[in-house]
This record gives C-alpha cells, sequence and structure tokens, in this order.
C-alpha cells in the first residue's frame, strides 16, 4: 500500500483513497459482525477504531517528510546545516521534500565557506599584523632607530596587510572554484631571504640555514608564493628545537623546480603527513592553529605542483617538507584543489569549536503528529516504550478472547482485568510513586467481586470505581479536576495514542530483535498447529485433551471472539498508553486573590451556619415531639417523613464540602480573617456531621418500617462516606494538609466500597429482612426472589424450607437458562454461585414447581406478605 500511495502524483488522489480504504474496512467489519450476530455495541468501536488505525498507519508516511521538515528548520535554526528530509514519494510534499534538501545543502555550503573565510582570513592577517606590531613596538620603546629603513619594513608590513586585504575579494570566486593567477619572474634566494627576515620580525626565534642555488629565477605567483614561503618557515621554526636551524634548500628539477624545508624536531609520523594538512589538523602543543599548511598546499595546487611531507635524509632525524612546482604557471585553475576548503576539509565538530556559529534560543522539538490536537495538555515525552507495550496489551486481548466470550463475570473476567491493569503498570510513568502503588492495589481488590459476589449491579460498580482509581493512580492526580480529567483522558489516549502505535508497529522489520520475536511467534503458532493436529487426528486421548485446552469454534463463534479480542485489546492499549505516557490532568496552579473584605464569603458562610442550626433543631423537635405531634403537624405518616428528606440531606452534605473549599481559597492570610473563617467553617463542618447522623437515622428508621434493600444500604454507604471526607476536612485541613485531602477522600471511597463488597450486600440485606421478618412475621418474598446468588445460603438457612423453596425458585438449576452449559466452565467459577448451587440443592426444589392445580407458592408469598405466620 505505501508503494501505491508513492507512486500517486497527486496527495487529492493519496487522501481520496485513505478515506474509500477507511471507509471499505469498516464496512466490512460492521457487515461481518451483523452477519455473525456480533453486538452493535461490539461491533461499531472495532470498526471505528480499526479504520482509525488504518487511517493513522496510511496518514503516517504522508504526513513524514513535513514533520522531518519540522524538524530539519528547527535544526538550521541553530546553527546545524546536516539535516536532510527523506521523502520516496512523487507528489506535492516529496517534491517540496526535494527542494527542501537542495536549499539545506546549499546553506551548508555556503555555512561552510563562511567559517572557512573567518579561518582563513584570521590566520593571513596574523602573521604581518605581528611583525608590523613588533617594528612599531622597538620604534616607539627606542630600541631601534626611527630611521628610514625600519620605517620602511613597518611600511612594507602594512602594505601587506593592504594586499591581503584586497586579495579578500578574489576569495569570492572561490565558490565557483576558480581565481586568477598573476604569474611573473621571482629569484628564490630573494624571496626566501625576505621572507626568513618576516618570520624573524614577526617574533618566531630560531636560525635559518639557506642553501639555494644562486640565480634561480621561476615562473610563479609572487605574492602566493611569499604566502606559502612564510608559512612552512614560520611552522618549521616553531617546531625546530632550540639552537637548531631550519635548513631551506631549492633548485632545479626537470622543467620544474623544488624547494625543501627541514627541522631537527620530532618529525610527522608516516601516518599523520596527510592529516597535517587539514584546517586545525595539526598538534595545539605547537603553537598554531592548523591552518598554515593547509594554506601553504593550496597556493602549490593552484601553482600544478605539490607540497608534501617525506621521509628526512638518511642520518637525519626532524621533519622534511618538499615543494615541488612546474616550470609553467597556470593562468587560471578550475580544479577541485583550488578552494582550501576543498583541499583540506574542515572537520564539523573542530570548525564549531573554533569558530563557534550563532547559537539561536533552541526551538521546541518536533511534536509528534498529535501535540496540534492535544497541545499543552497531553505532550509526548520522547523515548517512549513501544513495541513491547502493544505485544502485552495484544496478549491480554488474545486472552480475553480464548476466555471472557460467552461466559460471564467470574474466574476468567477477574483475569483478564488484572491481566490488562498489569500490562498497563509495569510501564507506567508514575509506577514507583507510593500513590500510585497503592491505587493499583486497590483497583485490583476491587475486582475481586466478580469472582467473589453475584449482584451484578455491586461488580459493574466495582469494576468502574476500580478503573477510575486505577487511572487517578498512574496518572498522579492530585485534585478533583484532575480526577475527572484523568478519567476524560482513557477514551483520548486511543487518539492521541495512534501516533505512538503507528511508530510501534514500524518497529518491526527495522532491525534488533523486534522482527525475531514476530517470526518466533508466528513460526511457534503455525508448528503448533501443524504438529498439534497431526497428533489430534492420530490419537483419541490426546485429542480430548487438546479439546479441553482448544475451545471448539464456528466460524461465528471465532468472529465473536476477535471482536471481543479487539475492544479489551483497544481499552487496555489506551490505559498503556495513559499509564506510559500521562497527560497533564493537573492544571497550572494560579495563585488565587483574596477578597478585600473578609465579610465577602464570611456572611455567606454564616448564614448556612444559621440555616443548618435552624434545621437541626427542627430535627431535634420531630425527634423530642415524638411520632403524635409530627403526623399532626406535617399530615405525614413518621415513616413518610423519614424517607421525604434522605436525598436533599444527601446533596446538601456534598454542596458543603464544595462551600467550605471555595471559601478557604477566598480568605485573607491574616491571622484575624483565618481565625473568623476557620471558626465559621469548622462550624459548619459540625453541623454537616449531625446532618450525616441524621440522614442515616432516616434511612435506618424507614428501613425498619418498609424492609431493607441493595440500594438503600449503598446509600447508606455513600452518605457515610461523606461524613468521613467531612471529618477528614476538619482534622487534615485544619491541620493546614488540604492538600492531601483529595487523595484521602478517593482512597477512602475506594476502601469504604470494598467494605460494602465484603459484607456480602445481597446476604446482609436478605439476613436483615428475615430478622424483621421474625420479629414482625412480614416478609417480602417477591423482593427476595429478585436477590442474587448472594442471598442463597441465608436465604436456605433460616427460612423455613417451604419458604425457602419459594424465594430461592429463580435459583434452581432446571430455570437458570443462563446458568446452563457455559456456566460449567472453570472460567464462569463464582463463589456467590457455587454456594448457591449447594444451597439449592439440599432443597426439595420440586416441591415449589407450578402445577396444573395452581402455584404452591402463591399463597405462601400471600401469606407472609399480609404478616401471618405459619
Amino acid at each position: 500500500m505505501k508503494a501505491l500511495l508513492d507512486a500517486a502524483s497527486s496527495i487529492k488522489t493519496k487522501l481520496g483513497v485513505l478515506v474509500a480504504v477507511s471507509v471499505v474496512v469498516a464496512a466490512l467489519l460492521a457487515t461481518l459482525g451483523s452477519a455473525s450476530g456480533v453486538p452493535v455495541w461490539l461491533t461499531l468501536p472495532v470498526a471505528v477504531a480499526l479504520a482509525l488505525g488504518v487511517t493513522q498507519l496510511l496518514a503516517a508516511g504522508m504526513v513524514a517528510p513535513l514533520r522531518q521538515m519540522t524538524q530539519v528548520a528547527q535544526r538550521m535554526a541553530r546553527g546545524d546545516y546536516s539535516g536532510r528530509v527523506r521523502a520516496t514519494s512523487s507528489d506535492e510534499v516529496g517534491r517540496l521534500a526535494a527542494v527542501f534538501n537542495r536549499m539545506a545543502a546549499d546553506l551548508e555550503q555556503v555555512e561552510t565557506e563562511r567559517r572557512d573565510l573567518i579561518a582563513t582570513v584570521s590566520h593571513e592577517l596574523r602573521t604581518p599584523l605581528a611583525a608590523m606590531t613588533a617594528v612599531l613596538e622597538n620604534l616607539a620603546d627606542g630600541v631601534v632607530p626611527a630611521d628610514s629603513e625600519h620605517l620602511e619594513g613597518a611600511l612594507a608590513q602594512a602594505e601587506r596587510l593592504r594586499r591581503l586585504v584586497t586579495d579578500l575579494l578574489d576569495l569570492s570566486r572561490l565558490e565557483a572554484g576558480v581565481t586568477r593567477l598573476q604569474p611573473g619572474d621571482v629569484t628564490v634566494d630573494e624571496l626566501v631571504g625576505d621572507c626568513v627576515r618576516e618570520v624573524a620580525a614577526a617574533g618566531r626565534a630560531g636560525d635559518f640555514d639557506v642553501d639555494i642555488e644562486a640565480g634561480l629565477v621561476v615562473v610563479a605567483d609572487e605574492a602566493r608564493l611569499r604566502q606559502l614561503l612564510v608559512n612552512v618557515l614560520d611552522n618549521a621554526a616553531r617546531h625546530a628545537p632550540p639552537g637548531t636551524p631550519v635548513r631551506v634548500t631549492a633548485g632545479r628539477a626537470g622543467a620544474g623546480w623544488w624547494l625543501a624545508v627541514a627541522d631537527s624536531g620530532p618529525g610527522v609520523a608516516a601516518d599523520d603527513r596527510e592529516r597535517v594538512f587539514q584546517r586545525f589538523g595539526t598538534d595545539p602543543a605547537g603553537g598554531g592553529t592548523g591552518l598554515g599548511l593547509a594554506v601553504a598546499r593550496w597556493v602549490a595546487q593552484l601553482h600544478g605542483g605539490t607540497l608534501r611531507f617525506v621521509d628526512p635524509e638518511p642520518g637525519n632525524d626532524g621533519a622534511l617538507l618538499r615543494l615541488e612546482l612546474p616550470g609553467e604557471v597556470p593562468t587560471t585553475s578550475a580544479a577541485a584543489p583550488v578552494s582550501p576548503s576543498q583541499v583540506s576539509p574542515v572537520p564539523t565538530a573542530v570548525a564549531a569549536r573554533a569558530i563557534p556559529p550563532l547559537v539561536l534560543p533552541a526551538a521546541d522539538a518536533a511534536s509528534p503528529g498529535m501535540d496540534s490536537v492535544f497541545g499543552a495538555f497531553w505532550p509526548e515525552r520522547p523515548g517512549l516504550v513501544g513495541l513491547r507495550v502493544v505485544v502485552a496489551c495484544a496478549l491480554v486481548g488474545v486472552l480475553a478472547g480464548a476466555v471472557m466470550t460467552f461466559h460471564g463475570p467470574g474466574l476468567a473476567w477477574t483475569l483478564v482485568l488484572l491481566a490488562a491493569g498489569a500490562s498497563a503498570y509495569v510501564t507506567a510513568h508514575h509506577r514507583r510513586s507510593a500513590f500510585t502503588i497503592t491505587c493499583v492495589v486497590l483497583a485490583a481488590l476491587l475486582v475481586l467481586p466478580l469472582t467473589l459476589l453475584d449482584n451484578e449491579g455491586v461488580v459493574l460498580l466495582g469494576v468502574l470505581v476500580a478503573a477510575g482509581v486505577f487511572l487517578i493512580g498512574v496518572t498522579d492526580a492530585r485534585t478533583p479536576l484532575g480526577f475527572l480529567l484523568a478519567g476524560f483522558s482513557w477514551p483520548l489516549s486511543s487518539m492521541r495514542g495512534l501516533p505512538w502505535f503507528g511508530r510501534s508497529l514500524r518497529v518491526v522489520g527495522t532491525g534488533g530483535r523486534a522482527p525475531a520475536v514476530v517470526r518466533t511467534a508466528v513460526i511457534s503458532f503455525v508448528a503448533l498447529a501443524v504438529f498439534g493436529g497431526l497428533f489430534a487426528s492420530a490419537d483419541a486421548l490426546f485429542a480430548t485433551w487438546v479439546d479441553a485446552i482448544v475451545p471448539s469454534l464456528s466460524f461465528n463463534d471465532l468472529v465473536t471472539r476477535i471482536f471481543v479480542g479487539c475492544v479489551v485489546f483497544g481499552l487496555t492499549l489506551a490505559a498503556a498508553y495513559l499509564a506510559l505516557n500521562p497527560s497533564q490532568v493537573e492544571p497550572v496552579r494560579r495563585p488565587v486573590e483574596a477578597l478585600g473584605n473578609r465579610f465577602e464569603w464570611l456572611i455567606p458562610v454564616l448564614l448556612v451556619d444559621a440555616v443548618f442550626a435552624v434545621f437541626l433543631l427542627a430535627q431535634a423537635t420531630a425527634f423530642f415531639g415524638g411520632r403524635s405531634y409530627l403526623e399532626s403537624t406535617t399530615g405525614l405518616t413518621y415513616a413518610d417523613y423519614v424517607h421525604q428528606g434522605f436525598g436533599q440531606l444527601t446533596f446538601a452534605t456534598a454542596l458543603t464540602l464544595f462551600v467550605v473549599w471555595a471559601a478557604a481559597r477566598k480568605v485573607k492570610d491574616e491571622p484575624t480573617d483565618r481565625l473568623w473563617m476557620r471558626i465559621s467553617l469548622g462550624l459548619l463542618c459540625s453541623f454537616t456531621l449531625v446532618v450525616v447522623a441524621s440522614a442515616l437515622y432516616r434511612m435506618h428508621l424507614y428501613q425498619e418500617a418498609y424492609g431493607f434493600t441493595t440500594l438503600r444500604v449503598t446509600v447508606d454507604v455513600f452518605e457515610g462516606w461523606l461524613g468521613v471526607v467531612v471529618l477528614l476536612v476538619m482534622v487534615v485541613g485544619g491541620a493546614g494538609h488540604g492538600r492531601w485531602l483529595p487523595r484521602l477522600a478517593l482512597l477512602s471511597g475506594a476502601i469504604a466500597f470494598l467494605g460494602l463488597a465484603a459484607i456480602n450486600p445481597d446476604a446482609w440485606v436478605a439476613g436483615r429482612n428475615i430478622d424483621r421478618y421474625e420479629a414482625t412475621g412480614k416478609l417480602d418474598i417477591a423482593y427476595l426472589q429478585s436477590l442474587s446468588a448472594d442471598a442463597a445460603p441465608v436465604i436456605a438457612e433460616r427460612l423455613p424450607a417451604d419458604v425457602a423453596v419459594c424465594a430461592l425458585r429463580p435459583r434452581r438449576p432446571a430455570d437458570s437458562g443462563e446458568a446452563g452449559e457455559a456456566r460449567d466452565s472453570v472460567l464462569d467459577w463464582n463463589l456467590g454461585r457455587s454456594r448457591a448451587q449447594d444451597a439449592v440443592a439440599d432443597l426439595d426444589t420440586d416441591a415449589a414447581r407450578p402445577t396444573s392445580a395452581g402455584d404452591p407458592c402463591g399463597p405462601v408469598i400471600d401469606a407472609y406478605s399480609e404478616g401471618g405466620a405459619r
């Protein structure tokens, strides 16, 4: 597909293909799911997710050159011109990438030439400046007389500087590889003598032993040749030991001539004889920059000759530098060696150290694809783990498709959820945080009711609470707003993690161990299928073992399992990405401006305190006035009265927490203001605790009158948890540790739910209703029949046999179609259902079967509902 997209010459064509492929994939999946009987709630998310995945994988290659251009442009802004864009497509983006690469190459060449020019000019101007400075200092100090000879020497150095500045105009021709020489007759011994004096005048100590054939006249550009000789003589004098001369010899050789410079220094190793001609290639300990020899070789090559180190003569140590020039000198040169940067390339790292480039403020790193959508809320950290997280989540999906499909909540569901949580936690960014570890442990405990209880409501609520606690833990949220954003981040991570998912998949085939892992998995699966099938067909016993492990699959079953596996894989992968790269759920804290006047929040809080006080006075009046006073005053029965306001009191409790939070943030940080506000808020919290106690007491009276239900017990636990939060506000907030309150409230809520699950609410409610039956003779058998299997052991143990048979009639194995053949598997094992089966097995369930004579349980239900007893 990538090759086909690369061949397209228009990005509009690519976008059309992209949309078409995504729509076809989604349509095929929806059709397949519908034909196989897969529910819409499974088909739709898988089709959408797979269409998004296909879009991401295909679009990644289309926009990759644009992301690379952004990265390279930001590097160029920091002075690095070596980056290039890799693009294989022929569309508008590919052509733009090619033009961008040419522009980057041109800028890199210009930057290199700029550095070379600065380095060359700095080196060439240093020697005449040093010589002229020395002459002028001697004149100023009176060391030498200010006669015409010394003044002419200073004037000669100034003239040379002028000529060098003029030569800068010629350097612009080096960019085109062309420079002009001005050859003429040059007397070598005179030129060498001038260069020796120039080097000595520049302050270079040492003796020179010049042995040149008298009257040797050659054709060369005198200015350039002087440039060469000064550099090589200066280099030799710098390396020659004190008291030893530098030997300079010259002569003719056929149609050309040669010149040799020898010193008694440490010499140049054979492996280094080319390196020393590179810019900055010489030993810094020698006192030079390494540019001199590079410029000297450049001048030699301009004349069509060579400059190189050769082996010294037998019996002599040190270095021997030999110059060989032809008799005819070209007036122009267009060969590659014309430019010094081409003759002796400058190592990038060294050149950058010698002449620092212009450094601009560092730009942000190139943003992955979704940063433009999510912005600072969810940046992606560099170097995220990829393939192994995807593989772990895929294994969880395979496990879910194999064990969760066609099985109800039980052991299999618990194992899948624990595996999903483990795969997301092991690479979590905050996995070593104590808060994260605590949340993960609580989440693991909250999914255990899947195996221990049969109450679907409690089990579902436990899974939701476990997911929330886990997400809050891995994102390291600290505030209620952060808790909320952590929950929203889970579905959003399916889009935020798409670029990361695409990069993780592209790791396969790029080298390393990833391709080997994939090949190993494929080969292992094929080997198991082939040899397992052969042995299963050859041996009946082996075939029974295989059937026990591998489920028999029809086509529709296979499709359903695939959809279930894909859904679980997607949810697990989204959670794993959120744990690996948490969103910034905590907003930037901004200081809250305190109110200028204390009464702006103090008076409202005091008024709320007054309302609470009046309400509590009414509660006390109703309590001490008794039922008759209450019924005569309100016209309500006592049970209706206590039931009427429970929801409002619960809401008032939660609203009080918001008032306390808002008022505490606005109080001025002054002792007097803080004291008054603490008193008023403390009074409000105290009144709220009394309201919580009143609400719980109301619910207790109502349950005594109308019976206990699981929902009422759950509401009791919730109201009690709100009271605990209020108490934490008073204790922890009053101690100045308010930042801990949200997390403490979260953990206490999770523990409260664990306590609710631990008491087995359906069994507890059944026990309380039987207690009420034993005290009043009233029993709501219809409600007992609606309870889950968790209540069966209590009902069978405490009620008379005929009543228990009727109350447990929906739990008989013969009538529980949902508990048919699939529930016999160990994957469906559930402690509540297992105990219920044992309890029902001990009863005579046939006595409760409806017959032609009527339903034997009808009179039983009527009798106990009317309050009669047998």
